[in-house]
């Protein structure tokens, strides 16, 4: 990587997104993280930078209006010289308490669809509309999914619903992108299982409403969970490999 990669990254404030956020940095890229809050464990250490808005992904279409004037300014400081590489990672989530359905509270599970699937809707429609004359950049677009968008859990099921959404919104993404001069490439990608914040508030609910939630400490009991750094460097390396986008929904087996 070198600093003429751009990498728009959300929730890059902690968790797997602050890891992929500190991987392009250290290659020299500029990120921009989208956040509720900022990390203070993120540095521009290269030629790159950095850039982080504290951003409540509950209410998307503000800020896809940003992002788009974002980009255009930064289309104008560039000067011609735009980055050779143009990454948005689509990493935030929003776990609403786990539980069955008919025990959560509505706005829970709606803001949960806010965050997870319609902030990522949204902002890659205003991405792709600001740069689709960006003739000359290697333009990708990757969503973060999970396997419980292919397999349904009881007391997960907004968040099994955000991550089925974002594997479905690839795969007719990726037919459209393609249909386009010089389109992005686009793929849904699980991670796999990672030590973050959402696993801690998995294992640590009530077994009384959620039913998994054995299976979720068996995994932190057992030590099957991967770091983030370690998820973040699997991630990346699918996301600039030769053949991205060429299955639209995948993990990082590829």
């Amino acid at each position: 990587m070198t600093m003429h990669t751009l990498a728009i990254i959300t929730g890059a404030s902690r968790g797997l997104g602050q890891a992929m956020a500190a991987q392009y940095l250290a290659g020299g890229g500029f990120v921009l993280g989208l956040s509720r809050g900022q990390s203070a464990g993120l540095a521009a250490t290269g030629p790159g930078g950095l850039e982080q808005w504290p951003a409540d992904l509950s209410d998307p279409l503000p800020l896809a209006e940003r992002l788009a004037a974002w980009l255009a300014d930064f289309e104008r400081r560039a000067a011609g010289r735009l980055p050779a590489r143009v990454r948005v990672i689509h990493n935030a989530a929003l776990l609403s308490e786990p539980g069955d359905t008919a025990d959560t509270d509505p706005a829970d599970l709606a803001r949960s669809l806010r965050v997870g699937l319609e902030a990522p809707v949204a902002l890659t429609a205003a991405f792709l509309r600001a740069t689709a004359h960006w003739a000359a950049a290697d333009r990708r677009v990757l969503f973060v999914s999970s396997g419980l968008g292919r397999r349904a859990m009881a007391g997960n099921a907004a968040y099994c619903a955000q991550k089925a959404g974002l594997d479905h919104f690839a795969r007719a993404l990726a037919l459209e992108e393609q249909a386009r001069p010089h389109g992005a490439r686009v793929a849904s990608v699980a991670p796999g299982i990672i030590d973050t914040d959402m696993q801690r508030q998995l294992r640590g609910a009530d077994p009384k409403r959620f039913a998994a939630q054995a299976t979720f400490a068996g995994f932190h009991g057992s030590g099957a969970l991967d770091s983030p750094a370690s998820a973040a460097a699997k991630v990346i390396a699918l996301l600039e490999r030769d053949d991205y986008g060429a299955n639209p929904v995948t993990d990082v087996r590829g």
